[in-house]
């Protein structure tokens, strides 16, 4: 039967908060499979590392988190960091893990990671389930490159994060910590696990075809007009007002998003700067996105308010733990962490929703920079502004 546990600390000597942690998380489960490992960027997380495995020799995988994490106890933060763990316990489970940094050709990667889990796990097939841990760039290629060596095997997880956008996140996996690139854990398990992948936005009237894009990311004209400025004039803004950062923040109650090619899922695509585009012969107005588009595809602008962000959370575990056939053992639940910029001092408010439609089972919730899941039939997807709350039965 599955158990699980959460600890957490807020210690200001990262070694330290790495040992109580542990010793929390662990308390009643000392052969823990897997540790899912989140700290902040203000910790040393080499020594939260080190310091939980004095304690306890586990498997661990994981990423920093914006600004905080939720656990049962509340929402977890302070300014010399904090360190938060959920460790899961069965002797019927095996878990398969590994890294690797970034380099030139991302798909290879997710394909020498995928075939290091599988050896990691002692195995020589491809697992029930896994999750994936990226910095927020290449995400969709490693994706392809670890489906590539097992095939569409459902996977949840989320991008490596940090308090303000600079880059200073950190992947974690076992005693490797490292900023850019992607880690994995393989799940061989007979039990259930389930995934909500969901935005939760509503669709508007505003929908435009995607006629040029750059560089994946980089969303140029949308029904052949400057991209920004088509948001602009959906949004009831103006071009100038959204340059720079300052369309991250708006658009996060105003995003975009695309439909899967059966309809069934809208992944959001987060608007994250307004920049002009420099030629000598004129300026357009171009978004750079969280996520890659497709030229030829509809892209739609979704909106929501800040209290739908937050009833959101509760709705979607709510929907998770009636999704399953049996009783959850442990809630892994992957939340945006620009969604929690836009719920900023409410946080509260989410925590006591989680709290009561988790009913007693442990969870730990990250905020991340990119959010991965899947929706009933759809492919495995990478996207932004989303959920991704996965939950793991007892057998």
């Amino acid at each position: 039967m599955l158990k699980s546990q959460v600890g957490y600390s807020i210690n200001q000597d990262s070694f330290m908060a790495g040992v109580q942690t542990a010793q929390e998380s662990t308390k009643n489960l000392p052969n823990s499979q897997l540790g899912f490992l989140f700290t902040s960027v203000k910790n040393d997380v080499k020594s939260v590392v080190k310091g939980i495995e004095s304690v306890v020799k586990t498997k661990i995988i994981g990423c920093t988190s914006s600004n905080g994490i939720i656990v049962p106890d509340g929402y977890i933060t302070s300014p010399d960091g904090f360190v938060g763990m959920l460790t899961l316990d069965d002797v019927n489970l095996t878990v398969g893990v590994a890294c690797h940094e970034a380099g030139s050709n991302p798909r290879a990667i997710g394909r020498k990671v995928a075939i290091a889990a599988v050896e990691d796990a002692k195995s020589t097939r491809a697992p029930a389930y896994f999750y994936m841990v990226a910095s927020p760039k290449e995400e969709e290629e490693y994706l392809m490159g670890i489906q590539d060596v097992i095939g569409r095997v459902p996977m949840f997880g989320g991008s490596a994060a940090d308090d303000d956008v600079t880059g200073n996140w950190q992947i974690i996996c076992n005693d490797k910590v490292f900023n850019d690139g992607v880690a994995v854990a393989f799940f061989y398990t007979d039990n259930e696990i389930m995934t909500s992948y969901d935005g939760c936005y509503r669709e508007t009237r505003n929908i435009g075809l995607i006629t040029e894009v750059k560089n994946d990311r980089t969303l140029v004209s949308i029904d052949g007009i400057s991209a920004l400025k088509k948001y602009a004039n959906w949004t009831n803004s103006t071009p100038a007002s959204l340059k720079g950062k300052n369309l991250l923040q708006t658009s996060i109650t105003k995003p975009l998003g695309v439909k899967d090619p059966l309809g069934n899922l809208t992944v959001v695509r987060h608007p994250m700067f307004g920049d002009d585009k420099d030629t000598r012969t004129m300026t357009d107005d171009e978004i750079k996105l969280g996520n890659k588009v497709v030229e030829g595809t509809a892209v739609i602008q979704l909106e929501a308010t800040v209290d739908e962000l937050i009833d959101a959370t509760g709705s979607t575990l709510k929907k998770l733990r009636k999704s399953l056939y049996k009783e959850p053992a442990a809630y892994i639940l992957i939340h945006c962490g620009g969604r929690r910029l836009a719920i900023n001092d409410r946080i509260e408010e989410v925590h006591k929703q989680l709290l009561k439609e988790a009913k007693g089972v442990p969870f730990i919730m990250p905020f991340t920079f990119g959010e991965y899941g899947y929706y009933e039939h759809s492919a495995n997807i990478c996207g932004g502004l989303m959920l991704s709350f996965t939950a793991f039965g007892e057998n």
